[in-house]
């Protein structure tokens, strides 16, 4: 594990990348628009889950293989540029919310607990689905680890751990923040049909860019 000082700064990079605006923040804040802050927790939870399988996978030396393969890059490349071709289109076709923000939380308990499972997973697939992530965990958390730590992968491990338990709460964070937008701003919901559209073709954006990327130099 790196010194106090070393772990701090890892904590502060941490959270100001988990701060910046991507895929990950654009997820949870139209789900909270839509259907109001329980909608982005469990969103943010999502993404968080997607999380962990790209740290167990580069603590044990997959992400490492991922990144030295061409193909193996390929595929999961092409998986993740699909489900967010996928995830836009969705958005772009879909129909507008009915009621206040929260109104899901008022529908039968089956449909509420239907519509979050659909929120949890989306944002899993959204992590677990895009190599830039996995490769993200190989580029950023080894520069904490001592170059002649016993264990790195313990190591790295702890890290990731750590990196995701704060991104947690940025994520409540955003998700708060846009239900609170959209509880006492009018405009707000009732252009929430707009604002889908509008993140539709960003994640329309987003799976393109991904798409278009290339493999690491080996």
């Amino acid at each position: 594990m790196p010194d106090g000082h070393q772990l701090l700064l890892f904590v502060a990079a941490g959270l100001l990348l988990n701060l910046t605006p991507g895929p990950d923040v654009l997820y949870i804040v139209s789900q909270a628009l839509r259907a109001g802050a329980r909608a982005g927790i469990v969103a943010g939870l999502g993404i968080t889950a997607g999380c962990f399988v790209h740290i167990a996978a580069a603590a044990v030396g997959v992400s490492a293989l991922m990144a030295a393969s061409t193909t193996a890059f390929s595929v999961l490349k092409w998986l993740g540029a699909v489900y967010l071709l996928w995830l836009g289109a969705r958005m772009l076709l879909s129909r507008p919310a009915s009621g206040a923000p929260d109104s899901i939380a008022s529908k039968s308990d089956k449909t509420a607990t239907r519509g979050m499972k659909a929120i949890f997973f989306g944002g899993f697939w959204t992590n677990a689905l895009n190599p830039k992530v996995a490769l993200f965990f190989l580029a950023f958390v080894p520069q904490f680890i001592a170059p002649g730590a016993e264990n790195k992968p313990f190591a790295f491990l702890l890290l990731g751990l750590l990196f995701n338990f704060n991104a947690v709460f940025v994520n409540i964070g955003w998700a708060a923040l846009a239900g609170w937008m959209a509880r006492r701003m009018g405009a707000v919901q009732r252009g929430l049909q707009g604002l889908e559209r509008v993140a539709g073709l960003m994640f329309i954006g987003f799976g393109l860019k991904l798409a278009f990327t290339d493999a690491p130099a080996s």
